[in-house]
């Protein structure tokens, strides 16, 4: 086989030339003449690269969350680098292969690497970017006195306490270039009436800084209130007093929403009211705690956290309904443009812009809006909608916009389940022709529920510590009525309102939400409906996402086609990455001694489980405790387990290697320090010591844990091994 002068090389089989179109031969001589230059194969093995670019990306942002933002000069000077090498090999690639130097195949592969070198690098300069772009002070000590504000946001807390988010903070004696941009404080007075968005008030309030994690390796709550520009929490106990009305157009929009949200509340009363309201306004201030924990248990609180499902629902009724009322029109002889699919997906889209607005516009409905977005201007150009093109692109522009976002387990949750869902599509699409027309919308709301559920499970056991057995009956139940009932009379009681004939839409709608609590309760009261889930090690959820998208990536149909490529080892590599994130949870072990960050609660694992030191104090990070250790125990039951002694200010436990714990808590603790203080004894105390700072014993007073946050200490062979957070 040899090639021609010719501008367009043609192989050779004996003495007669046989055309292959659109291919060049592997293998070729380079061209006689410097300034000729060899065709370029076919795009159709290059085609398909675009999913990577989100993947890439994800590579970046996950590295500088793992060296937790703190990557040294000489790191960046390699990021930059990599990236520097990256454009190199992107551009060489091309005119060294037209010029006969390389082969294309080696060619496509410099550029791959190339590109996927730059979008790292490009992925940790977007993080950083975003991280300088929202610091903002951070309260460094614990503050008591006025706390002045504008009004943001008013939510509910774990506790089922009313809580206020502030911006424009002002508190006294605090300089301006110290002080938070935004505190968040619950109030424990619910009573009180409560002013509208956007006006300025002042309180009296408790405030401290955002607290870290409860032991090593748990959730940071410290990184997300740094996105958040949160830089204080705490609560008052004083009332709320009004310093001036809200004002600018912003704020009489954020008006009219709560105003439309109580109109929902009141048109259709109790639970019922709150549940229709954070469905379409996105307010959840009206749901009380219980409510938020049978939705837990079943696997529905999803549905009252506004996301891609219920942006899809109602862009898809109002597009539904667009198409059908334009093709009616179309049949009574109205003179109508072609296309009318394309007017549906515009409507659609200004209907889901609405939602936005209506919805508050938070990070979880602004990404789910660009999902919908992006899949409705694939209608417009002409492109399908439903595809990992599509997908990925949403997750592009996301991690630009966010890249903070890749950590958020609405993040994962919501692109694992539109994958799946994507990757069922086509067998899907094949086999339903062969049912009856009247068993397949059954089927399709069977199969993307079960889809949807086996993808997103791992990721909320892994990052909420349990898993609900009964979720995909809930969701079988409670969807349907969802999409069929709840939203689309949401988007008529929003088209009659203004005319004050929503009341039989939001009838129609309290019927929907009040058979979603009751499947809740029903699935809730379920024996065995919740099963704790033990936390799983910081590489498992890296690896299982990773792992499971170079499995989709690289699949091809036919053994053939994935033996002995780039393709193969990619699959291969992803099936092991996947069974290693397996192994690691499923042989992880949890800390033998956990030690609270404010020294309020020590808790010891024992034969029964962790035994916590006692039965009040310390609350949430004791509850976190449990659950990280896949533990439905309360504190109070856990407090009764054997492990400890001594009276209720003086708590000790022995442990391995002959060492000994003692918590001292109450009044005279810091005294009783002096005397508790001996050899292979640890001492816990929530409060200050003068202790020397070399002390016979192993001392974690309130000045070391606030250097250290919270502790875990593990023994092997004798050997104790501690662990802080600030490690």
């Amino acid at each position: 086989m040899t090639a021609t002068s010719g501008p367009s090389p043609v192989p050779r089989v004996g003495s007669q030339s046989v055309e292959l179109p659109g291919f060049a031969p592997s293998r070729m001589r380079a061209p006689k003449h410097a300034s000729a230059r060899l065709p370029r194969p076919a795009a159709a093995g290059r085609a398909g690269l675009f999913p990577w670019v989100p993947v890439c990306l994800s590579l970046g942002i996950g590295l500088w969350f793992l060296l937790t933002g703190r990557i040294p000069v000489i790191g960046w000077v390699g990021a930059a680098a990599m990236a520097l090498v990256g454009i190199g090999a992107i551009k060489v690639a091309i005119p060294l292969a037209e010029r006969g130097r390389i082969g294309w195949h080696l060619a496509d592969g410099m550029r791959v690497c190339g590109m996927a070198l730059a979008l790292i690098a490009a992925g940790m300069a977007l993080i950083a970017i975003r991280s300088a772009d929202v610091a903002a002070p951070v309260l460094e000590w614990r503050y008591y006195g006025p706390v002045e504000g504008r009004l943001i946001e008013i939510d509910r807390s774990a506790r089922d306490r009313m809580r206020l988010t502030l911006d424009q903070v002002v508190l006294r004696d605090m300089a301006s270039d110290r002080t938070p941009e935004r505190v968040r404080m619950s109030l424990m007075n619910d009573d009180d009436p409560l002013p509208p968005l956007g006006q300025r008030i002042m309180l009296t309030g408790h405030l401290g800084p955002p607290p870290g994690p409860a032991a090593p390796g748990s959730f940071d709550f410290r990184q997300f209130a740094w996105f958040d520009r949160l830089g204080a929490v705490g609560y008052s106990r004083t009332p709320v007093m009004s310093v001036s009305e809200a004002q600018g157009i912003a704020w009489t929009m954020h008006r009219t929403r709560m105003a439309i949200s109580r109109s929902i509340q009141d048109g259709i009363g109790e639970q019922e009211g709150a549940v229709a309201s954070a469905l379409m306004t996105g307010d959840r201030s009206g749901i009380e705690e219980a409510t938020n924990e049978v939705m837990r248990a079943s696997n529905l609180y999803h549905i009252i956290s506004i996301s891609g499902l219920h942006m899809s629902m109602l862009t898809g009724f109002v597009y539904t309904a667009l198409r059908l009322a334009l093709v009616l029109t179309q049949g009574l002889g109205a003179p109508l443009p072609q296309g009318l699919h394309k007017i549906a997906a515009l409507g659609a889209l200004l209907a889901a812009a609405a939602y936005l607005w209506l919805s508050g516009g938070g990070v979880a409905t602004e990404r789910s809006f660009v999902m919908v977005a992006v899949m409705l201007a694939a209608i417009l150009v002409d492109r399908r909608a439903i595809s990992l093109r599509t997908v990925a692109l949403a997750a592009t522009i996301i991690l630009i916009y966010s890249p903070e976002a890749l950590t958020s387990p609405g993040f994962q949750m919501s692109f694992s389940a539109t994958v799946a869902l994507v990757l069922v599509y086509g067998p899907w699409s094949r086999l339903s022709p062969y049912l009856p027309w009247w068993l397949r919308p059954v089927a399709i709301l069977l199969l993307s529920s079960l889809v949807a559920s086996l993808a997103t499970s791992p990721i909320a056991a892994a990052h909420f510590n349990r898993t609900a057995h009964y979720g995909l009956i809930a969701n079988l139940l409670a969807v349907p009525v969802m999409g069929a009932l709840v939203m689309p009379a949401g988007v008529i009681a929003a088209l009659l309102a203004p005319f004050g004939l929503q009341a039989p839409a939001l009838w129609v709608m309290g019927i929907g939400t009040k058979w979603m609590l009751m499947v809740a309760g029903f699935i809730a009261d379920l024996g065995g409906a919740v099963t704790a889930i033990p936390m799983p090690p910081g590489p498992v959820l890296p690896l299982m996402g990773f792992g499971a998208v170079l499995m989709v990536l690289t699949w091809r149909d036919g053994p053939r086609r994935m033996r002995g490529t780039a393709l193969g080892f990619g699959f291969t590599l992803g099936a092991a990455m996947l069974a290693l994130s397996a192994v690691l949870w499923l042989t992880a072990t949890r800390p033998h001694l956990l030690i609270a960050g404010e020294g309020d609660a020590v808790g010891l694992m024992t034969a029964e489980g962790r035994a916590v030191s006692k039965p009040a104090g310390g609350g949430f990070v004791v509850e976190n405790w449990l659950l990280e250790d896949g533990d439905m125990a309360t504190q109070e039951e856990s407090a009764a387990r054997s492990g400890w002694s001594g009276p209720r200010g003086e708590r000790t436990a022995d442990l391995p290697g002959g060492w000994q714990i003692l918590h001292l808590s109450g009044k005279g603790a810091s005294e009783r320090a002096n005397t508790a203080c001996q050899p292979k004894r640890i001492v816990v105390i929530a409060d200050r010591t003068d202790l020397p700072k070399a002390p016979t014993c192993l001392l974690f007073d309130l000045t070391r844990l606030r250097q250290t946050g919270a502790v875990a200490i593990d023994f092997s062979n004798g050997e104790m091994r501690i662990t802080t957070v600030m490690e």
